[in-house]
């Protein structure tokens, strides 16, 4: 039994070793970019504008409303269409908590005469005993606590995201990707969420603090990332071991 016990664990360890062994002397793979939703998005060609909505061309005019004019709107409009994501994070948080408590406290019984049951009692007790000061308690406590919490989170970046669908109110669904190989170490920022149409910039711009629901991750793979994790082995220790 223990034999097949032994054996089980050491397959167990060997399957999951198997995906890190692949990567030994291998630079990280990238995530392929075409298949996902934004690659969909932009392949995926969106409805024509009904006759009654199009708007006439003036052909006589040198300036026109189109995208590709001097004075159009480039600001994403459609599914497909991509925006520049700044994401310029500076955030700081200082607590500081102090507690201090004290208490004391004195209890003392006597019972000298009590309808001279104390002097019936007294011979019967050992010497130095006495019902004089029957009972008698003393207590005193005291507690003090300090904690402090400090904590900085600074992150500046810009990412190109897509349009990847329109909601019923108008807002826009966006999601974006990046990702930057540096020796064997790869880098890789994402960013998805919610934004309105009227909060993106004319320079085709939007910041975090405007991205409802926002989801950003920023995170790397690799050798350096690799010695940095603890082993699979120290991760369960943590867990199961109380002290």
């Amino acid at each position: 039994m223990r034999n097949t016990v032994f054996i089980v664990l050491c397959a167990t360890f060997a399957l999951s070793s198997c995906g890190r062994l692949k990567d030994v002397g291998q630079t990280p793979e990238f995530t392929a970019s075409a298949g996902n939703s934004e690659y969909l998005a932009m392949t995926v060609p969106t409805l024509p504008q009904s006759l009654t909505t199009q708007i006439p061309t003036e052909e006589a005019s040198l300036w026109s409303g189109s995208r590709n004019s001097l004075l159009g709107d480039r600001r994403a409009s459609n599914a497909g269409d991509i925006l520049t994501v700044v994401i310029e994070i500076d955030d700081r948080a200082e607590i500081s908590n102090s507690t201090d408590r004290s208490r004391s406290g004195s209890e003392e019984l006597e019972i000298e005469e009590f309808f001279g049951i104390p002097q019936r009692i007294a011979p019967q007790l050992p010497d130095g005993a006495s019902l004089g000061s029957a009972v008698s308690t003393n207590s005193n406590s005291s507690s003090e606590g300090e904690g402090s919490i400090s904590r900085r989170e600074k992150l500046t970046l810009r990412i190109a995201a897509t349009v990847i669908g329109l909601m019923p109110n108008g807002v826009f669904q966006i999601q974006g990707s990046q990702e930057v190989r540096v020796n064997y170490e790869l880098r890789e920022l994402i960013v998805s969420g919610f934004v309105r149409p009227e909060d993106i910039s004319r320079q085709n711009e939007i910041t975090y603090d405007k991205i409802a629901s926002a989801r950003i991750s920023y995170g790397g793979r690799g050798q350096i990332s690799d010695v940095q994790q603890p082993r699979y082995g120290q991760q369960i220790t943590d867990i199961l071991l109380p002290f």
